[in-house]
């Protein structure tokens, strides 16, 4: 059992949450996962490690309310337990060597973004921050990514956050402008990572993309995370989750991520719908 020491209400479907977990903080590093059962009959679902302190041994995760599972573990509270916390999973985000780096978020993507741009910013790396929304009342994480870019562009959909237009329109504003980026890091939306990993290829820089496919078991055994990427089957869970942008196949992976939506849509249902007869139950 894990015990969450901190709740944070981010925006009003996205939750940060400090959880007790001293062996997974004491080898998480950005770009890594854990996967985690609510209860003990619960699903297992992946959440990357948003941030981790070694010391306290305490591990964060950041979440969005898109299913069952999440709205489950969106009710429990600071001093509440979560059954199941394994990790790390996945392959680091590779770091070491880069001097300069624009990293991309998307949405809730940036709960991944950010640990990645903390740990370039600490490896002495000049990071440009390239974040979009949809609009400001889904902003997370902007204080945290000001505090460790050496330029931070904001953008939202309706123009209420930073600038109006999309990740790529600042990217390659950035780019044309004449900044050399020995890497960009994309994060975010699987249609968002598609379009910025078309743009870098232009250009000719290095893409890394991070994917968040169906996964279950998360050791390669059941197949469900796999990807095409340069032509080959991959496994998100253990050769991943960070790919090279410009050899996935994001239809593939776009389709695959669509395949049990009406399922999601029904389980999620279902789990509102007992949570209010029980909330009418104890009326």
């Amino acid at each position: 059992m894990y015990r969450i020491l901190k709740k944070e209400i981010l925006n009003p479907t996205v939750i940060k949450m400090t959880v007790e977990a001293k062996f997974v903080a004491k080898k998480a590093e950005p770009g890594q996962f854990v996967i985690l059962r609510v209860g003990e009959d619960g699903e297992r679902i992946p959440l990357t490690i948003a941030d981790y302190d070694r010391d306290a041994g305490t591990v964060t995760i950041i979440f969005q309310k898109v299913g069952a599972t999440t709205d489950a573990l969106a009710e429990k509270n600071e001093g509440e337990y979560i059954h199941d916390f394994v990790g790390p999973l996945g392959k680091a985000t590779e770091t070491e060597g880069l001097k300069k780096v624009a990293v991309v978020g998307g949405g809730v993507g940036c709960a991944i973004a950010f640990p990645v741009a903390k740990k370039l910013h600490e490896l002495g790396c000049t990071v440009h921050s390239v974040v979009g929304f949809r609009s400001r009342d889904l902003v997370i994480l902007e204080d945290d990514f000001a505090a460790v870019s050496d330029r931070f562009v904001r953008m939202s959909d309706d123009g209420t956050w930073g600038e109006k237009g999309l990740v790529t329109n600042a990217l390659r504003a950035l780019i044309e402008s004449g900044e050399e980026y020995d890497e960009v890091i994309a994060i975010g939306p699987v249609i968002m990572m598609k379009f910025v990993a078309a743009l870098t290829k232009e250009f000719g820089i290095k893409t890394v993309v991070s994917m968040n496919p169906i996964m279950i078991d998360g050791t390669g055994m059941c197949g469900c995370c796999r990807l095409t990427v340069g032509g080959k089957t991959k496994f998100a869970c253990v050769d991943g989750p960070d790919f090279d942008g410009h050899e996935v196949d994001f239809d593939e992976a776009m389709r695959r991520g669509a395949m049990y939506r009406d399922f999601e849509r029904k389980a999620r249902e279902e789990n509102c719908n007992l949570f209010r007869k029980e909330v009418d139950r104890n009326a």
